[in-house]
């Protein structure tokens, strides 16, 4: 085997190789898109979770005081 064909196999197999390096980070960079995606949609759930709880925690409060204003009147 000549040293060009040996040069033009190494080229090969380095070409073959970087054509999968580069599959394998286009499915990355996708996998890694679609996860900031639930990330933000998780993010943005837990929000609306925090604020319910408070408006909750609130209500609550609100009902006590009642309650004890009710319970000091009688």
């Amino acid at each position: 085997m000549s040293a060009l064909e040996q040069t033009s196999q190494q080229l090969d197999a380095i070409e073959t190789r970087l054509e999968a390096l580069l599959a394998q980070l286009e499915k990355l960079e996708q996998e890694n898109q679609s996860l900031r995606n639930r990330q933000d949609t998780l993010v943005a759930e837990r929000a609306g979770l925090v604020q319910r709880n408070e408006e909750a925690k609130s209500r609550v409060e609100q009902m006590i005081e009642r309650l004890k204003s009710l319970e000091s009147a009688g």
